[in-house]
Protein backbone atom coordinates (compact mmCIF):
# COMPACT_ATOMS: atom_id res chain seq x y z
CA UNK A 1 0.00 0.00 0.00
CA UNK A 2 1.44 3.36 -1.05
CA UNK A 3 2.37 5.68 1.74
CA UNK A 4 0.67 9.07 1.93
CA UNK A 5 3.23 11.86 1.46
CA UNK A 6 3.84 13.77 4.64
CA UNK A 7 2.34 17.25 4.62
CA UNK A 8 4.86 20.04 4.68
CA UNK A 9 4.88 21.97 7.93
CA UNK A 10 4.01 25.65 7.73
CA UNK A 11 7.28 26.33 9.49
CA UNK A 12 9.17 24.75 6.61
CA UNK A 13 7.54 26.93 3.95
CA UNK A 14 9.35 30.09 2.86
CA UNK A 15 7.95 33.14 4.61
CA UNK A 16 5.96 35.53 2.44
CA UNK A 17 7.35 39.01 2.04
CA UNK A 18 5.69 41.53 4.30
CA UNK A 19 3.05 43.66 2.63
CA UNK A 20 3.91 47.29 1.99
CA UNK A 21 2.02 49.98 0.11
CA UNK A 22 4.83 50.36 -2.42
CA UNK A 23 4.94 46.61 -2.97
CA UNK A 24 1.18 46.43 -3.45
CA UNK A 25 1.21 49.26 -5.99
CA UNK A 26 4.17 47.72 -7.84
CA UNK A 27 2.28 44.43 -8.14
CA UNK A 28 -0.81 46.30 -9.34
CA UNK A 29 1.26 47.99 -12.07
CA UNK A 30 2.57 44.63 -13.28
CA UNK A 31 -0.96 43.25 -13.25
CA UNK A 32 -2.11 46.20 -15.34
CA UNK A 33 0.63 45.54 -17.87
CA UNK A 34 -0.36 41.88 -18.30
CA UNK A 35 -4.14 41.94 -17.83
CA UNK A 36 -5.28 45.56 -18.17
CA UNK A 37 -6.38 48.06 -15.55
CA UNK A 38 -9.94 46.74 -15.47
CA UNK A 39 -8.57 43.55 -13.92
CA UNK A 40 -6.73 45.42 -11.18
CA UNK A 41 -9.22 44.99 -8.33
CA UNK A 42 -8.57 44.49 -4.65
CA UNK A 43 -9.72 40.88 -4.90
CA UNK A 44 -7.57 40.08 -7.95
CA UNK A 45 -4.59 41.85 -6.42
CA UNK A 46 -4.98 39.92 -3.16
CA UNK A 47 -4.95 36.70 -5.18
CA UNK A 48 -1.75 37.76 -6.90
CA UNK A 49 -0.14 38.58 -3.55
CA UNK A 50 -1.39 35.35 -1.92
CA UNK A 51 -3.27 37.16 0.79
CA UNK A 52 -6.82 38.17 1.66
CA UNK A 53 -8.47 41.36 0.36
CA UNK A 54 -8.90 42.57 3.93
CA UNK A 55 -5.11 42.76 4.26
CA UNK A 56 -4.94 45.28 1.43
CA UNK A 57 -7.49 47.64 2.94
CA UNK A 58 -4.93 48.48 5.60
CA UNK A 59 -2.95 50.27 2.88
CA UNK A 60 -5.59 51.34 0.34
CA UNK A 61 -9.22 52.20 1.05
CA UNK A 62 -10.75 50.94 -2.20
CA UNK A 63 -10.14 50.16 -5.87
CA UNK A 64 -10.44 53.83 -6.83
CA UNK A 65 -7.57 54.72 -4.52
CA UNK A 66 -5.61 51.76 -5.88
CA UNK A 67 -6.06 52.98 -9.47
CA UNK A 68 -5.04 56.50 -8.43
CA UNK A 69 -1.88 55.05 -6.88
CA UNK A 70 -1.15 53.09 -10.07
CA UNK A 71 -1.59 56.28 -12.09
CA UNK A 72 0.75 58.17 -9.79
CA UNK A 73 3.39 55.45 -10.15
CA UNK A 74 3.26 55.67 -13.94
CA UNK A 75 3.43 59.49 -13.84
CA UNK A 76 6.98 59.04 -12.63
CA UNK A 77 7.83 58.26 -16.27
CA UNK A 78 6.64 61.67 -17.52
CA UNK A 79 9.63 63.64 -18.82
CA UNK A 80 9.94 66.79 -16.70
CA UNK A 81 13.32 67.69 -18.19
CA UNK A 82 11.82 70.51 -20.29
CA UNK A 83 10.81 72.32 -17.09
CA UNK A 84 14.40 73.41 -16.46
CA UNK A 85 15.63 73.31 -20.05
CA UNK A 86 16.29 76.45 -22.10
CA UNK A 87 13.90 77.57 -24.80
CA UNK A 88 10.43 78.99 -25.24
CA UNK A 89 8.27 78.16 -22.23
CA UNK A 90 5.25 77.33 -24.39
CA UNK A 91 7.17 74.74 -26.38
CA UNK A 92 8.51 73.23 -23.17
CA UNK A 93 4.99 73.11 -21.72
CA UNK A 94 3.81 71.25 -24.83
CA UNK A 95 6.68 68.77 -24.49
CA UNK A 96 5.73 67.90 -20.91
CA UNK A 97 2.06 67.49 -21.80
CA UNK A 98 2.89 65.31 -24.81
CA UNK A 99 5.05 63.11 -22.56
CA UNK A 100 2.10 62.85 -20.16
CA UNK A 101 -0.15 61.84 -23.06
CA UNK A 102 2.27 59.11 -24.17
CA UNK A 103 2.27 57.60 -20.67
CA UNK A 104 -1.52 57.39 -20.70
CA UNK A 105 -1.64 55.90 -24.18
CA UNK A 106 0.60 53.02 -23.10
CA UNK A 107 -2.28 51.67 -21.01
CA UNK A 108 -5.79 52.36 -22.41
CA UNK A 109 -7.53 51.74 -19.11
CA UNK A 110 -5.21 54.16 -17.36
CA UNK A 111 -6.20 56.99 -19.71
CA UNK A 112 -9.86 56.49 -18.85
CA UNK A 113 -9.12 56.18 -15.15
CA UNK A 114 -7.13 59.42 -15.21
CA UNK A 115 -10.30 61.33 -16.10
CA UNK A 116 -11.70 60.69 -12.63
CA UNK A 117 -8.73 59.56 -10.53
CA UNK A 118 -7.34 61.98 -7.97
CA UNK A 119 -3.76 60.91 -7.28
CA UNK A 120 -1.98 62.59 -4.39
CA UNK A 121 1.44 60.99 -4.67
CA UNK A 122 4.83 62.56 -5.27
CA UNK A 123 4.86 62.01 -9.04
CA UNK A 124 1.52 63.76 -9.55
CA UNK A 125 2.59 66.66 -7.36
CA UNK A 126 5.89 66.90 -9.28
CA UNK A 127 3.95 67.10 -12.54
CA UNK A 128 1.73 69.89 -11.22
CA UNK A 129 4.77 71.74 -9.86
CA UNK A 130 6.48 71.49 -13.25
CA UNK A 131 3.46 72.81 -15.14
CA UNK A 132 3.10 75.71 -12.70
CA UNK A 133 6.79 76.53 -13.08
CA UNK A 134 6.42 76.73 -16.85
CA UNK A 135 3.32 78.92 -16.60
CA UNK A 136 5.22 81.15 -14.18
CA UNK A 137 8.01 81.41 -16.76
CA UNK A 138 5.36 82.74 -19.13
CA UNK A 139 4.33 85.32 -16.52
CA UNK A 140 0.85 83.83 -16.16
CA UNK A 141 -0.63 85.19 -12.90
CA UNK A 142 -0.44 82.49 -10.19
CA UNK A 143 -4.20 82.28 -9.57
CA UNK A 144 -4.88 81.94 -13.30
CA UNK A 145 -2.10 79.35 -13.64
CA UNK A 146 -3.70 77.28 -10.89
CA UNK A 147 -6.88 76.96 -12.94
CA UNK A 148 -4.93 76.55 -16.19
CA UNK A 149 -3.18 73.41 -14.95
CA UNK A 150 -6.53 71.70 -14.44
CA UNK A 151 -7.72 72.78 -17.89
CA UNK A 152 -4.54 71.63 -19.68
CA UNK A 153 -4.49 68.24 -17.97
CA UNK A 154 -8.20 67.72 -18.65
CA UNK A 155 -7.67 68.44 -22.35
CA UNK A 156 -4.71 66.09 -22.73
CA UNK A 157 -6.29 63.36 -20.59
CA UNK A 158 -9.54 63.44 -22.55
CA UNK A 159 -7.67 63.20 -25.85
CA UNK A 160 -5.64 60.24 -24.58
CA UNK A 161 -8.77 58.50 -23.26
CA UNK A 162 -10.58 58.98 -26.58
CA UNK A 163 -7.75 57.59 -28.70
CA UNK A 164 -6.98 54.75 -26.28
CA UNK A 165 -10.62 53.68 -26.09
CA UNK A 166 -11.06 53.60 -29.85
CA UNK A 167 -7.78 51.78 -30.36
CA UNK A 168 -8.74 49.12 -27.82
CA UNK A 169 -12.19 48.67 -29.37
CA UNK A 170 -10.56 48.02 -32.75
CA UNK A 171 -13.26 50.01 -34.55
CA UNK A 172 -11.45 53.33 -35.04
CA UNK A 173 -10.85 52.82 -38.76
CA UNK A 174 -14.43 51.74 -39.47
CA UNK A 175 -15.82 54.68 -37.49
CA UNK A 176 -13.57 57.11 -39.36
CA UNK A 177 -14.59 55.66 -42.71
CA UNK A 178 -18.26 56.00 -41.78
CA UNK A 179 -17.78 59.63 -40.69
CA UNK A 180 -15.88 60.44 -43.88
CA UNK A 181 -18.63 58.97 -46.03
CA UNK A 182 -21.33 60.86 -44.10
CA UNK A 183 -19.56 64.22 -44.30
CA UNK A 184 -18.65 63.95 -47.96
CA UNK A 185 -22.18 62.90 -48.84
CA UNK A 186 -23.80 65.97 -47.30
CA UNK A 187 -26.07 68.25 -49.26
CA UNK A 188 -24.78 71.81 -49.53
CA UNK A 189 -28.40 72.98 -49.37
CA UNK A 190 -29.15 71.29 -46.05
CA UNK A 191 -25.73 71.80 -44.40
CA UNK A 192 -23.97 74.62 -46.30
CA UNK A 193 -21.33 75.39 -43.65
CA UNK A 194 -20.52 71.76 -42.94
CA UNK A 195 -20.30 70.91 -46.63
CA UNK A 196 -17.95 73.86 -47.21
CA UNK A 197 -15.38 72.69 -44.63
CA UNK A 198 -15.96 68.94 -44.82
CA UNK A 199 -12.47 68.12 -46.04
CA UNK A 200 -10.88 70.38 -43.41
CA UNK A 201 -13.02 68.78 -40.72
CA UNK A 202 -11.36 65.47 -41.53
CA UNK A 203 -7.85 66.75 -42.23
CA UNK A 204 -4.63 66.64 -40.25
CA UNK A 205 -2.80 63.90 -38.34
CA UNK A 206 -3.90 63.38 -34.70
CA UNK A 207 -0.61 64.67 -33.32
CA UNK A 208 -0.94 67.99 -35.13
CA UNK A 209 -4.52 68.43 -33.97
CA UNK A 210 -3.57 67.74 -30.35
CA UNK A 211 -0.66 70.19 -30.54
CA UNK A 212 -2.90 72.86 -32.08
CA UNK A 213 -5.46 72.32 -29.34
CA UNK A 214 -2.79 72.80 -26.68
CA UNK A 215 -1.64 76.03 -28.31
CA UNK A 216 -5.20 77.35 -28.42
CA UNK A 217 -5.56 76.63 -24.72
CA UNK A 218 -2.18 78.10 -23.79
CA UNK A 219 -2.83 81.30 -25.76
CA UNK A 220 -6.30 81.48 -24.22
CA UNK A 221 -4.79 81.18 -20.74
CA UNK A 222 -2.43 84.07 -21.55
CA UNK A 223 -5.23 86.39 -22.61
CA UNK A 224 -8.19 85.34 -20.47
CA UNK A 225 -8.38 86.53 -16.85
CA UNK A 226 -10.22 84.46 -14.30
CA UNK A 227 -13.79 85.52 -13.52
CA UNK A 228 -13.56 88.23 -10.90
CA UNK A 229 -9.90 88.83 -11.62
CA UNK A 230 -6.68 86.92 -11.18
CA UNK A 231 -6.16 87.61 -7.50
CA UNK A 232 -6.84 84.61 -5.27
CA UNK A 233 -9.55 85.14 -2.62
CA UNK A 234 -8.43 86.24 0.82
CA UNK A 235 -8.16 83.28 3.17
CA UNK A 236 -8.44 83.91 6.88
Amino acid sequence: MAETPARRSRRERPAKAALTRDGIVATAVELMRTEGLERVTMRRLAQELDTGPASLYVYLRNTAELHAAVLDERLGVVDLGPVTAPGDWRERLEQVLRSYTRVLLEHPGLAQSALVARPTGANYLNLIEGLLALLDAGEVPPARAAWAVDLLLLHTTANAAEHATRARAGTAEQEWDALTEAVRGLSADAHPHLAAVGDELLSGPPGDRITWGLRVLINGVLHTPRPGGDQPPNRK
